[in-house]
């Protein structure tokens, strides 16, 4: 796959940009064996200890990952949540969701996504990330300093993400995976305070959400309940398309278990929502 070749006005470091060019292909590979079994009602589905799916598929696209990076990087480090942590010496580490929405794959809905965040460990930042749509063709990729981009289709020439200019909470558009989410994590409560304040709510599931935010055709996204490989890619994707990413006390963090995810200018009015739950 060659990959296209991107005007950018603070270009990143060399050791991110060629990570950022293997995070790419790493998620188009997976998609591609992922895209062997969709669509197939047959998939085996194994129910893991925190209640959520998993499938034979998942853990093969996340081998599928790891051969790409380590093939190319064999001294980073990759934390992926089906096959656990391998230790690296470089500073680099690679947190991986080979099937985010894992629950919509085995229904053969297509919003899912295999999300690949890259974490610069001494400074803990996020410097990259990656969401590839496999079954919609659909990619929005950022690396720090570089900006964020979108193919929206196969074969489609990348273009700029930017997030909405949206300003006001009762005309915007936000979005949830599932209100059961905000009921198991005990607080119902804040999902309906979101809903009640937003002009919009809609359900479109999982990265799904992110990636419709980073190229502007939502405004807003609250979740109670993520693990770091739920929200690593997204940080840096939402942040270069001009938006904001937090945890739910306002924290700039994947590490905290929440996340908020706005286009910047509705962030206050919804951590207001959200951060009396935060505890």
């Amino acid at each position: 796959m060659t990959t296209p070749t991107i005007p950018t006005a603070a270009p990143l470091p060399e050791l991110v940009s060629a990570r950022l060019a293997c995070a790419r292909e790493a998620a188009r590979a997976a998609g591609e064996r992922s895209l062997e079994a969709f669509g197939s009602l047959s998939i085996e589905v194994i129910t893991k200890g925190d209640g959520s799916p998993v499938t034979a598929v998942d853990r093969a696209c996340e081998a599928v990952v790891r051969d790409v990076v380590l093939g190319a990087f064999p001294d980073d480090a990759v934390l992926g949540e089906e096959l656990g942590e391998t230790p690296g010496g470089s500073g680099f580490r690679w947190i991986v969701d080979p099937i985010d929405g894992t629950a919509s794959f085995i229904r053969g809905v297509p919003l899912y996504a295999c999300l690949i965040g890259i974490e610069h460990r001494p400074s803990g930042a996020m410097v990259a990330g990656v969401i590839h749509m496999p079954a919609l063709g659909e990619t929005v990729w950022a690396g720090a300093g570089s900006g964020a981009w979108h193919v929206p289709r196969a074969g489609a020439e990348p273009r700029a993400a930017r997030v909405s200019a949206a300003e006001d909470l009762s005309r915007a558009c936000v979005v949830t995976t599932s209100p059961d989410y905000f009921r198991i994590s005990g607080c119902a409560e804040v999902y309906d305070r979101l809903w009640r304040a937003a002009g919009m709510n809609r359900g479109w599931s999982d990265a799904y959400g992110p990636l419709l935010l980073a190229t502007g055709r939502i405004d807003a996204m609250a979740e109670p309940h993520m693990h770091p490989w739920d929200a690593a890619a997204l940080l840096p994707i939402v942040e270069e398309a001009g938006g904001r990413f937090s945890d739910w006390r306002g924290e700039r963090s994947v590490h905290n278990g929440t996340a908020l995810m706005t286009n910047g200018r509705l962030h206050g009015p919804m951590l207001e929502i959200v951060r009396p739950a935060a505890g």
